[in-house]
């Protein structure tokens, strides 16, 4: 039992993790809350279902979705820069639009299901005879372990050090020349890409794409990335986007956990209710460990008297 929800949660933590580490571009490293987030992942989805079941090879689909969520990210980041609209309400106008967007790109149907249908994780389990499972873990970690290294390499270079100097201090990077306005946009562009990417994961893997998907994936992605920073604070930025997949996985595990504990029962709509109250806790933890840090110092000191 225990072990089969570890596996669960494992499963799912590393698909999630890519749309947590979308999430971590323009949260950590631009310093902007976009809640595009919860419109772009179901367009994710959307766009690989509809193209699944019209016979595309499902890799180009994929593909195809993360272009279709990099498409999005620019609306977002020329509503920002350009119309010099809030990064929330840009958000907001953004998820408002997709939802009507997403219907279309399913033909009008809410639910398109994907049974019978070969996805990317098929050809792994028919190689090695894997389950559904395995096959999901052992595709999303190369996927990762691909995202990652790019990431890394990118945010080295000259216009990725441009980027992250931008989210720490916009003004000093406009100062030394940097183009913040374009590098806000380029992140825009990479977060949403990375999160509809993960919109056509999770969508191949439940065996279906949902107008609704996307309804929470805000708080899931942000409580990942804090999760991360909890558990494994103050780490390089490459050590800091592999530790987003062990977050990931945490908070999944945590989530599994209560909906399987045997004391209370809850049931599977009470989820998003203990998601924002998990994130609740861990948006609130640096300040317990601040308190309890600043109690110890007090008591060192005051012994030292």
């Amino acid at each position: 039992m225990i072990l089969d929800v570890i596996s669960s949660s494992f499963s799912q933590g590393v698909v999630w993790a890519v749309m947590a580490i979308g999430v971590y571009i323009t949260f950590r490293l631009l310093d902007i809350a976009d809640l595009s987030a919860e419109g772009v992942f179901p367009l994710g989805g959307a766009i690989a279902a509809i193209l699944i079941t019209n016979e595309v090879n499902p890799f180009i689909a994929t593909a195809a979705a993360f272009a279709g969520g990099s498409l999005g990210g620019l609306l977002a980041g020329w509503i920002h820069t350009k119309l010099r609209i809030p990064p929330l309400l840009t958000g907001i106008l953004l998820q408002t639009g997709l939802y009507s967007i997403n219907l279309h790109v399913m033909g009008g149907r809410s639910n398109l299901a994907l049974l019978g249908q070969e996805t990317i994780y098929t050809p792994i389990a028919d190689m090695f005879g894997l389950s559904k499972n395995m096959s999901v873990t052992v595709l999303a970690l190369i996927i990762l372990a691909i995202i990652i290294v790019l990431l890394v390499l990118f945010l080295h270079t000259e216009m990725g050090l441009s980027l992250r100097a931008t989210g720490d201090n916009p003004r000093m990077s406009e100062a030394n020349g940097i183009n913040t306005n374009r590098m806000k946009t380029l992140g825009y562009i990479i977060g949403n890409g990375l999160i509809a990417l993960s919109g056509a994961m999770v969508a191949q893997k439940d065996g279906f794409a949902d107008i609704s998907m996307g309804i929470g994936t805000i708080v899931i992605g942000l409580a990942s990335v804090i999760v991360a920073e909890v558990v494994i604070p103050n780490q390089s930025i490459g050590f800091r986007l592999t530790s987003i997949v062990a977050g990931s996985f945490i908070y999944r595990l945590i989530i599994d956990f209560i909906l399987n504990q045997p004391w209370i029962d809850i049931r599977p709509t009470d989820l998003r209710l203990f998601s924002a109250i998990l994130l609740g806790f861990v948006l609130y933890f640096p300040q317990i460990q601040k308190h309890f840090g600043s109690r110890k110092k007090h008591a060192v000191s005051g012994g030292a008297k």
